[in-house]
């Protein structure tokens, strides 16, 4: 199970969750170049280590366990994912 961003992050992109994660899976950070091009952080589900960093961070509780992600916001579990399957470049044949 990982954690998921949903909708309460959408204008705010607080970076709190982002200087707590342990293992810098909160993407992307106000350093990276489409910080600027996205509505709300991701966290990639493939890192995630469920240490619950973000959850406390978040000004705005956007931060959810996967499974206690509110129904209304479900989407945001396929688009944190969706996020990390878009930013892997295909590799390219020799």
């Amino acid at each position: 199970m990982a954690y998921v961003i949903a909708e309460p992050c959408i204008g705010t992109k607080d970076s709190s969750c982002v200087e707590v994660c342990p293992v810098d899976c909160i993407h992307p950070t106000p350093e990276e170049q489409d910080y600027g091009d996205v509505e709300h952080l991701h966290i990639n589900p493939d890192e995630c280590i469920d240490c619950d960093a973000c959850v406390e961070a978040c000004p705005v509780d956007a931060c959810f366990a996967e499974d206690q992600l509110p129904a209304q916001w479900r989407q945001y579990a396929i688009a944190n994912a969706s996020y990390f399957d878009a930013a892997v470049e295909p590799e390219t044949a020799p």
